[in-house]
């Protein structure tokens, strides 16, 4: 499989709107990635190649006054859905996922646990493992695992760094298995990029935004080009990453280090991985839930492919589902 040049699969409104949901809920959480849910719930590629409608031609047909003409070359018809159900997600899930994760995170990262161990198997499943790809998992899980690990640091917060930032963070939000959000953390604008947000402050928004659309736009492009020519040692690369990320996710840790957040309550910027009581009702809990995950993913992702390793051989005479690549029209 490749990523069309222009064109993206015509997936039905409905799921495009429930994939925004899972991305949105899992931007809301601390260490899980919005990329990671797209890559894993199978529409990952084709987000880069919507992502990537917007270019130079279209901004050339803007020019010349050709609205239509540019209007249709973006497949609104994949974007819109999917815009809205990150929206929806952001909105009404806001206030729940910072309850649980003020009071139940052991519950919630045990599910997104459970989802991408799923994904990891899943996804290894398509990979040919040549020695190369081999490699790439390596590299990607290592790089992930020290990303994530990676204690925050302390700079300036003038416009050329906060445009760095943006830019940095958009990129890690689009990878599987980083979180933008995260990424601001580490480079000591997480913070102080919230209060801009609550207060209007456009001479910090600003740098941020653009570099983000900047970021955005181009890293897209390197990550397309990459999958095109590269799709099985980028793959490996990208589950490495998923695979790095556990260590995030791992649901029992131990507060090393706080700081204060915009509203002078202590938040956790360095936490490190403990093993749970194993004999505690809570433990159990978690795995149970984490088991459900990781028993959910397995069986949406045999419903799109057909293919599950873990699922096919309780679904003999099921063959796997082909889809077609069609454009999509806005």
């Amino acid at each position: 499989m490749h990523i069309p040049d222009t064109a993206t699969r015509s997936f039905s409104a409905l799921r495009l709107f429930l994939t925004g949901i899972a991305m949105g809920i899992a931007d809301l959480i601390p260490g899980v990635s919005g990329g990671t849910m797209a890559f894993i719930l199978g529409i990952y590629e084709h987000l880069l190649a919507a992502i990537k409608s917007f270019n130079v031609q279209v901004l050339r047909l803007l020019g010349q006054g050709r609205w239509r003409a540019a209007l249709t070359s973006i497949p609104w018809g994949f974007l819109i859905p999917l815009g809205f159900g990150v929206g929806a997600a952001v909105i009404s899930m806001a206030r729940v996922m910072r309850y649980l994760l003020e009071n139940h995170p052991v519950y919630l990262f045990a599910f997104f646990f459970g989802l991408i161990v799923a994904s990891i198997i899943a996804v290894g499943a398509t990979v040919r493992w040549t020695p190369g790809a081999v490699v790439a998992l390596v590299g990607g899980t290592v790089a992930a695992y020290v990303i994530v690990g990676l204690v925050p640091l302390t700079m300036p917060h003038d416009p050329v760094t906060l445009f760095f930032s943006g830019a940095v963070a958009i990129m890690a939000m689009i990878l599987p298995g980083i979180s933008g959000s995260f990424i601001l953390l580490i480079l000591g604008q997480y913070a102080y990029v919230l209060d801009a947000v609550a207060d209007l402050n456009l001479l910090a928004i600003v740098p941020v935004a653009l570099g983000a659309v900047v970021g955005l736009i181009g890293f897209v492009r390197l990550l397309s080009w990459l999958l095109r020519h590269y799709h099985n040692v980028m793959v490996a690369v990208l589950m490495g990453f998923m695979v790095g990320s556990l260590r995030k996710i791992w649901p029992w840790k131990e507060v090393v280090e706080t700081m204060l957040d915009r509203h002078g309550e202590p938040m956790p910027i360095r936490e490190r991985n403990i093993l749970p009581d194993f004999a505690a009702t809570e433990f159990w809990a978690a795995l149970a839930i984490a088991v459900a995950g990781f028993i959910l993913l397995s069986v949406i992702d045999h419903m799109q492919t057909g293919a599950n390793p873990l699922v096919r051989p309780f679904v003999r005479g099921r063959p796997g589902r082909q889809e077609r690549d069609q454009p999509v029209t806005g």
